[in-house]
């Protein structure tokens, strides 16, 4: 009979750990909830006996935003309803389908039962729950308002994921065509080229350049694609290592806003991710300075952003006005400082920024649109030339063969 290594609390708020032989795992449960017990977690000692390896292994698993969504979404509703933190937790852990994700909140569910606060047993796991919902939370907390906090984080995630969505639905069916026309003109260029190519060198045709320069591109693919590929790989990896610097960063993310067409978009998104989480955060009762430490924190791999609202923190802190602050960055545009000086002459500061937030996501929502609209009949004109190009550099020669036959 298998045995279980089992986390209870009792009526008292005490929580044990101990093990029991049953039969499976829904008998264990039967028999610690007829002992009175509110069961935290439950795992056989087979598993246990893998070690922190393995729980670590499984804990790291991929947990999706749109399940953290989903998560804030039934967290909040729970809580408003008046269902105690540790009982909501317990029951969301106990249903989730993804392992990875009921470790985790087994976990935060054991810590919160032990006393600790939820925002402190949320910190301990970054790859899932970031310092915006920790800095969320313990405002929550401290202001007796987390239901509403919680609501307002969900909302904030959901409409990130949207946008997310959006970008990868506009960009999807651009780079699936792209590859299979990649992957049929390469095919052509591999295995019909040559064969045309050994049939002109038999009968000594005189080639036009188009061709030469068709039949070169084939004969260095096939004998030195493995060069290609591997240099290809070092390429890619040298790269990741650069950009891992912070010089190689801060030159990735100047090529990255200065990319014509692109730049502006990118733009776009980076502030309106930037001002969406400070409406958020002063909204939900945390200070402008920690909001702008939090803020920080989340552009780490935007080193523009990131180096702006630090310098920005520092100036508030030293006593600046927020929007001359922001202004004295030379990041943000002459537009979010103005709204933000209007801000805080009116006394809404967070609802101005809210504005500017909404005005970035239709920013970004019209070029999604005109993207769609445009690369398409681009996207085809441009692969046609270059597949209409190839095949014609193997036609033309083909004709000079049936005026020769002809002749």
């Amino acid at each position: 009979m298998p045995r279980f290594i089992y986390t209870v609390q009792d009526s008292e708020g005490n929580v044990t750990t101990g093990s029991m032989e049953s039969e499976d795992e829904d008998s264990l449960v039967n028999t610690l909830q007829n002992k009175g017990y509110f069961i935290l977690s439950i795992q056989s000692e087979k598993e246990s006996a893998k070690g922190l390896f393995a729980l670590k292994k499984k804990a790291g698993g991929k947990v999706s935003g749109r399940e953290i969504v989903f998560f804030g979404e039934q967290i909040a509703t729970l809580v408003a309803g008046g269902v105690p933190l540790v009982r909501a937790l317990s029951l969301l852990a106990e249903n989730s389908e993804n392992k990875a994700l009921q470790t985790v909140l087994f976990q935060i569910t054991k810590d919160v039962s032990a006393g600790s606060t939820l925002h402190k047993a949320l910190e301990k796991h970054p790859d899932i729950f970031d310092d915006i919902w920790v800095s969320l939370v313990a405002a929550g907390e401290v202001s007796g308002q987390l239901p509403l906090v919680l609501r307002q984080i969900t909302k904030y995630k959901e409409m990130q994921e949207e946008i997310k969505g959006k970008i990868i639905t506009a960009f999807a069916y651009p780079t699936v065509l792209f590859l299979m026309s990649m992957g049929v003109l390469f095919y052509f260029v591999i295995f019909i080229v040559p064969v045309f190519a050994q049939i002109f060198k038999d009968f000594g045709l005189k080639l036009p350049l188009v061709t030469k320069m068709v039949m070169g591109f084939s004969y260095i693919i096939q004998n030195y694609w493995l060069m290609m590929i591997i240099s290809s790989i070092a390429g890619y990896w040298t790269f990741k290592m650069y950009i891992k610097t912070e010089a190689g960063l801060l030159t990735w993310n100047k090529f990255l806003f200065s990319l014509p067409g692109l730049g502006g978009f990118i733009k776009n998104m980076q502030y309106e991710r930037c001002l969406t989480t400070m409406s958020t955060l002063l909204k939900s009762g945390v200070s402008i300075i920690n909001s702008l430490a939090v803020l920080e924190n989340a552009f780490k791999k935007n080193l523009i952003i990131q180096g702006a609202l630090k310098k920005a923190k520092n100036e508030i802190t030293s006593g600046k006005a927020i929007s001359e602050s922001f202004k004295r960055t030379g990041v943000f545009p002459a537009f979010v400082t103005d709204m933000m000086l209007m801000g805080e002459e009116s006394g809404k500061l967070p609802d101005m920024i809210d504005v500017l937030s909404g005005y970035y996501k239709e920013q970004i929502n019209q070029f999604l649109r005109r993207f769609s609209a445009i690369i398409d009949p681009i996207l085809m004109l441009g692969i046609g030339a270059i597949i209409g190009t190839v095949v014609m550099s193997v036609y033309i020669p083909i004709f000079q063969l049936s005026q020769i036959k002809g002749n």
